[in-house]
C-alpha cells in the first residue's frame, strides 16, 4: 500500500486539517475522504460508484484530482475494463502534477503483478525517475529491466539492471544476478562473472549463483578458476543450489587438465547425487578418469555405457574398454571390446591397435584360431605397420597351438620364404593334421601331412612320430611293405633316444610282418617289445604282444615256446585270457597234452561264458575227446555248442561230431538224426557230403537204405555239380555283391530267388539281396528281406540280418522295435566289432525310449569296448550323461560329462560341453558355467552347431549378469562369424530382443 499513501500525499490531502471543521461533514472533502477509507478497507466497487457520483458535484481542482484518480484506481482494483484507460487519462492530463509519478507507478505495477510486461514497462515509461528516491528509482529500473528480461529482450533489460545495481538498494543484488545472467546468455563471460560475483555476495543468491559462475568458467576455460573458486564450497557446509551441476563442471574442468584423481571424484559425485544423467561424452571421460587412477573394474561400468553406439565415442570406449578387462585378467570381455573397435574405421589408429590387442588377448585365453585369423588379417590389411613383426612371430605361435589345422598350413603355404620359426610351426601343424585325419581312418590324408611335416625335420621329436604314425597308417590301409619300411625308420631313429615311440614302433613293426606271413620277424620284434615292457607300470600293448608272440611260435610249430608263452600270459592275468587259455589248448593238443588241454578248454568255458572264444572251446573239447576216445564228453561238448550257439557257423561240424560220436556208441537213432539235421537245415555246409555217405552207410547199418535216396535227390538239388545253371548264377550275383554293383546284385537275387525257392544257398541269397537294397538306400526292401530270414535255419547270416534289422528301425525311429534285435545281436556277436555296435544301438534305442537305467548299463559296457568302433567311447559318455540327467543325477552327470569333455575332441565332446556349461546355469552358477566355455571351448570350434550353441549360452548368461554391451557384441560376432545358419538366425532373434 505505500505507493496508494504517496498518492494521497502527493495531492496535500490531509484527514486532520478538517476534522476539527463542523463544515466538514456536510463539504465535498468529506466524501472524498470517506472513498478513501473505503478504498483502504478494500471496498473498491464502494469506492469506484462514490468517486464517480463525486464527479458530478461541485468540487474543487485538487478535489476533483482526487476523485479522479481514487477513481482510477478503484476501477484497476476491481478489474474494470476502463481502469487502464481512466489512469492514462489521469497522467495525460495531469502531466506536471506530483501525483502522476505515483500513478504511473501504480499502473506500471498493476500490469507487473499481472506479468502483462508490455503494459507495464509502457507504464513505467510514464514515469519519470529523476522525481524518486534511490530506492524506488531502483525498484523502477530493475522492474523495467525484469519486464524485458521476461520477454527476452536481453539489449532492452541489461541497461535498466545496469542503472538498478550501481544505486545501492535492497534491489541492487537482484539486478546485479539477473545482469550476470543475461551476460552469460549472451556470451559477455566477462560481465557475466562480474555480476554475478556480486550477486553471490547477498545471501539469498550465495547458493544461487556458484554452479551458474562454475558453468562461465568451464565455458571460458578458465579450468584453474573454476577449481579455486568452486572446490572449497564443498568444505564449508553451504547450501548450494543444483551441487551435482557444480560437480560436472568440476569433473570436466579436473579431467582437461588431467587430474584424473579428482576428475574420477567428481564424476562420481555427480552419479551419486541421482538427479541427473551424464552425456556418452561424459561417460566416457569419467570410465577415462577412473581407467587412469587403475580403477579398472569402475572404469568398465562406465565405459560399457558410452560404448553402446557405432560412432568414434563409441569405437574409443570399447577400446579402453577392452585394456580394463585386460587389467583384470577377464580376457573373454576383453576380447569382445577390442574386436567392436577394431570393426569401428573411425580412428585408424585405435582401429589397428585394437585388432593388434584382439589377437593379444585371444592367444591369451588360448583361443588360437581367432587369433590366427585376426593376426592374419592385420598382416593382409597393414603390411607396413609398425607392429608386423610382432604379429608374425605371434602368428607362427598361434599356428601351433590352432585347431584349424589346415587354414593354418593354407597361411604358410602362402610365405614362400619360411623363416626357422615357420618351418617348425609347419612342421608341427601338418602332424597334428595328419593327426586329426588318422583318428578319423582317412589314411592317405594321414600319409600326406605326415610327409608335409616330415619336408621341414625341425624337430628330431616329431621326425620319429611321424615315421611311426606313418607306419600305423600304412598297417591301415593294408599297405604293409610301405608301413615296414616307416616302422624301421621310426626304429633306425629311435635307438638314441629314450622316445616311447621306439618301443611302439617295435608293436607296429611286430604286427606289419605278423600280417604279413613272416612270423620270424615278427616273433623278434614281439620279443624284443614285451621284454622291455615287462617290468614297467605303463604296459602299453604289452598283453596283446604276449599273445601274437605265442601265436608267432605257434605258427612256426615251435610247440614249447608258444605254450609257455601262452601260460606265462594266463598267469599274469592277460587281458586276453581267454585267448591265451583257448590257445595253450591248442597247443597241447599238438603236443598230445590232451588231458592239460581239456583243463585249458574247461577253464575258458567255465570262467568265460561270454568269451568270443567260447564256441571255438567247445568245439575243441569235442575233437580232442574224440581223439581220445571219450565219446560220450565229446558228444556232450557238441551238443552244449548245439544247444547253446544254434547260430554258430561251428553247428555244421558239431552235428557231424556229434554223430561220428554216437556211431562210436552205437547210438545209430542219433547218428542218423544229426546227419540228417545237416542236411536239411545246413545243406550247403562244406561237410553237406560227408554227413550225405554217414547217413548212408547208418542207414545200411539200419536196414534202413530205402530212407537215403530221398535225402540223395535233396543234395544233389542242394549242391549242383559246378558247371550247373543254379551255381553259375548264385557265383555271378555273389560276385556282382562282391563288386559293390548293387543295383545289378539285387536284381540277380531276386531272380536267383524266384528260379530257386528251396535252393540251399537260400539264407546267403536273401541276406545279399537285402544287404544290396540296403547299400542302395532302400532301407524297406532291405528290411523286408531281412526280417523273412527270421523264419529260416538257425545260420550266421541270419544273426547277421538280426544285427539289420535292430539297425534299421533304429534308423527308422522305431526304438522299441529294435531293442530285441539289437540284444539277439549283442548275445550273439562273432567279434568285438558286431558287439559293439550292437550295444551302441541299444544304448540309443533304450534312451528314446526312456529306459535310462538300460541306457546308462549299455553306455558303461560301450566303455569297456573302448575304440572298437569310431566314436564310441564319446557317444557313450554323452549318452550315459544326458541319462542321468534325466535321472536327475546332475552331479554324476557333470562327473560323466567333465570326463568327455577332457578327452574327446569331437563332436559329443561339443555338445558336453554345452550341457556342462547349461548346467552350471541351471542352478544358477552363471560365472562357472561363462568360466567352463572360455576354459574348454576352444577345440570344438569346428562343431558348429554345438560351438554356436556355447556361446548363445554365454550371451543368456551376460545379459543374467547386466552384461548387455558383452551380451550383444557377442550375438554379432556369432552373427558375423557362424556357418550353422540355425545358429545365426538364434543370434539374430536374441539381438532383436535385446535391442
Amino acid at each position: 500500500m505505500k505507493y496508494y499513501l504517496m498518492l494521497f500525499a502527493g495531492l496535500g490531502l490531509s484527514l486532520d486539517v478538517y476534522s476539527q471543521s463542523t463544515l466538514y461533514q456536510t463539504s465535498p472533502q468529506y466524501s472524498l475522504d470517506h472513498q478513501i477509507e473505503l478504498f483502504e478497507k478494500q471496498f473498491f466497487s464502494a469506492s469506484l460508484y462514490d468517486n464517480t457520483r463525486l464527479l458530478n458535484e461541485d468540487l474543487s481542482n485538487e478535489q476533483k484530482k482526487s476523485a479522479e484518480l481514487n477513481r482510477a484506481m478503484s476501477a484497476l482494483q476491481v478489474g474494470s475494463p476502463d481502469g487502464p484507460g481512466l489512469m492514462k487519462s489521469y497522467i495525460y492530463d495531469h502531466g506536471n502534477h506530483p501525483s502522476v509519478t505515483s500513478a504511473g507507478l501504480y499502473l506500471g505495477d498493476h500490469f507487473f503483478y499481472k506479468r502483462n510486461y508490455t503494459e507495464a514497462n509502457e507504464s513505467y515509461a510514464l514515469v519519470n525517475p529523476n522525481s524518486l528516491g534511490d530506492e524506488n528509482r531502483a525498484d523502477l529500473y530493475f522492474k523495467q529491466g525484469f519486464g524485458h528480461f521476461q520477454m527476452k529482450n536481453y539489449g532492452q533489460a541489461a541497461p535498466f539492471f545496469d542503472q538498478a545495481k550501481v544505486l545501492n538498494t535492497s534491489v541492487s543484488p537482484d539486478a546485479y544476478y539477473y545482469s550476470g545472467y543475461m551476460a552469460m546468455e549472451s556470451g559477455d563471460h566477462e560481465k557475466a562473472i562480474s555480476d554475478l560475483h556480486t550477486a553471490s555476495q547477498d545471501v539469498f543468491y550465495s547458493g544461487k549463483v556458484p554452479y551458474l559462475l562454475a558453468a562461465l568458467y568451464y565455458n571460458t576455460g578458465s579450468y584453474d578458476q573454476l577449481i579455486s573458486y568452486a572446490e572449497p564450497m564443498f568444505g564449508r557446509g553451504q547450501q548450494l543450489e543444483k551441487p551435482e551441476i557444480i560437480h560436472l563442471y568440476l569433473a570436466e574442468a579436473y579431467y582437461a587438465k588431467q587430474d584424473y584423481l579428482n576428475a574420477s571424484s567428481h564424476y562420481e559425485s555427480y552419479i551419486n547425487s541421482r538427479k541427473g544423467t551424464l552425456s556418452r561424452e561424459e561417460i566416457y571421460k569419467a570410465g577415462i578418469s577412473l581407467f587412469e587412477i587403475q580403477n579398472y573394474p569402475r572404469a568398465a561400468e562406465y565405459l560399457k555405457n558410452s560404448a553402446s553406439a557405432n560412432d568414434e565415442l563409441g569405437q574409443a570406449s570399447s577400446y579402453y574398454l577392452g585394456h580394463a578387462y585386460l587389467k583384470q585378467e577377464n580376457y573373454q570381455f576383453a576380447s569382445t571390446s577390442f574386436a567392436a573397435a577394431s570393426k569401428a574405421d573411425f580412428n585408424k589408429q585405435i582401429q589397428e591397435d585394437a585388432l593388434v590387442n584382439y589377437a593379444k588377448v585371444n592367444l591369451q585365453k588360448g583361443s588360437f584360431q581367432a587369433a590366427i585369423a585376426a593376426l592374419d588379417e592385420y598382416l593382409d590389411k597393414y603390411p607396413n605397420g609398425t607392429h608386423k613383426a610382432e604379429m608374425e612371430t605371434l602368428l607362427s605361435e598361434a599356428l601351433v597351438n590352432t585347431n584349424d589345422y589346415l587354414r593354418a598350413i593354407e597361411q604358410m603355404d602362402r610365405i614362400t620364404n619360411k623363416s626357422p620359426r615357420i618351418q617348425s610351426a609347419y612342421q608341427k601343424v601338418a602332424f597334428y593334421q595328419a593327426m586329426v585325419y588318422f583318428r578319423d581312418q582317412r589314411w592317405d590324408g594321414a600319409i600326406a601331412y605326415l610327409d608335409k611335416s616330415l619336408a621341414y625335420p625341425v624337430d628330431r621329436t616329431i621326425v620319429l612320430e611321424s615315421h611311426f604314425w606313418k607306419g600305423e597308417a600304412y598297417s591301415a590301409g593294408g599297405e604293409l611293405p610301405l608301413a615296414i619300411n616307416s616302422y624301421e625308420q621310426a626304429i633306425s631313429l629311435g635307438r638314441s633316444t629314450s622316445s616311447s615311440y621306439l618301443t611302439k614302433s617295435l608293436y607296429g613293426l611286430g604286427y606289419a610282418y605278423f600280417n604279413s606271413q613272416k612270423y620270424p620277424q615278427a616273433e623278434v620284434h614281439f620279443k624284443t617289445y614285451t621284454d622291455r615292457l615287462r617290468g614297467r607300470d605303463n604296459k602299453e600293448n604289452y598283453d596283446d604282444a604276449m599273445l601274437r608272440l605265442g601265436d608267432c611260435y605257434y605258427v612256426q610249430k615251435r610247440f614249447s615256446e608258444s605254450a609257455a608263452v601262452f601260460q606265462q600270459a594266463i598267469n599274469e592275468g592277460n587281458s586276453g585270457i581267454d585267448y591265451a587259455y583257448y590257445r595253450l589248448a591248442v597247443v597241447q593238443n599238438f603236443q598230445t597234452r590232451n588231458q592239460e588241454a581239456l583243463y585249458q578248454l574247461d577253464a575258458l568255458i567255465s570262467r568265460y561264458p561270454s568269451s568270443l572264444y567260447y564256441e571255438d572251446a567247445l568245439y575243441q573239447k569235442g575233437q580232442i575227446n574224440m581223439e581220445e576216445t571219450n565219446y560220450s564228453e565229446a558228444s556232450r561238448a557238441y551238443s552244449d555248442l548245439i544247444n547253446g550257439k544254434p547260430n554258430s557257423p561251428f553247428v555244421p561240424y558239431a552235428l557231424e561230431g556229434r554223430a561220428v560220436a554216437n556211431f562210436s556208441m552205437q547210438n545209430y537213432d542219433q547218428t542218423i538224426q544229426d546227419y540228417k539235421t545237416i542236411l536239411d537245415r545246413h545243406p550247403n555246409a562244406q561237410n553237406a557230403e560227408t554227413a550225405l555217405k554217414g547217413l548212408q552207410e547208418t542207414l545200411a547199418l539200419q536196414g534202413r537204405s530205402g530212407e537215403f535216396s530221398d535225402y540223395l535227390a535233396r543234395y544233389k538239388g542242394s549242391n549242383p555239380s559246378n558247371t550247373s545253371v543254379q551255381s553259375l548264377e548264385f557265383e555271378a550275383a555273389k560276385s556282382m555283391y562282391f563288386d559293390k554293383n548293387y543295383t545289378q546284385a539285387s536284381r540277380a537275387f531276386e531272380s536267383y530267388l524266384r528260379n530257386y525257392p528251396q535252393s540251399a544257398q537260400k539264407a546267403d541269397a536273401l541276406y545279399f539281396l537285402g544287404d544290396s537294397y540296403f547299400q542302395l538306400g532302400n532301407k524297406d526292401q532291405a528290411l523286408a528281406q531281412f526280417k523273412s530270414l527270421e523264419n529260416e535255419p538257425a545260420s550266421p547270416q541270419r544273426v547277421r540280418a538280426i544285427q539289420r534289422i535292430g539297425g534299421i528301425e533304429l534308423e527308422n525311429g522305431n526304438f522299441e522295435q529294435a531293442i530285441p534285435y539289437l540284444q539277439t545281436a549283442a548275445e550273439n556277436a562273432r567279434n568285438k566289432i558286431e558287439e559293439a555296435e550292437a550295444v551302441q544301438g541299444l544304448m540309443v534305442a533304450n534312451f528314446e525310449t526312456k529306459k535310462y537305467n538300460q541306457a546308462i548299463a549299455n553306455a558303461d559296457r560301450l566303455l569297456t569296448l573302448d575304440g572298437i568302433i569310431p566314436e564310441s567311447t564319446p557317444k557313450a559318455l554323452l549318452t550315459k550323461a544326458k541319462a542321468e540327467r534325466e535321472m536327475d543325477k546332475k552331479v554324476d552327470a557333470e562327473t560323466t560329462l567333465m570326463t568327455l569333455v577332457n578327452e574327446y575332441k569331437t563332436e559329443q565332446g561339443a555338445e558336453g560341453l554345452y550341457w556342462l556349461a547349461y548346467s552350471f546355469q541351471e542352478k544358477g552358477d552363471v560365472a562357472q558355467s561363462n568360466e567352463t566355455i572360455f576354459d574348454f571351448s576352444g577345440p570344438f570350434v569346428d562343431f558348429g552347431y554345438w560351438y554356436g550353441r556355447m556361446f548363445l549360452l554365454l550371451a543368456d548368461n551376460y545379459v543374467t549378469l547386466g552384461e548387455d554391451f558383452q551380451a550383444k557384441a557377442t550375438l554379432e560376432s556369432i552373427v558375423e562369424k557362424s556357418t550353422n545358419e540355425e545358429i545365426k538366425s538364434m543370434a539374430q532373434t536374441k539381438l532383436q530382443t535385446l535391442n
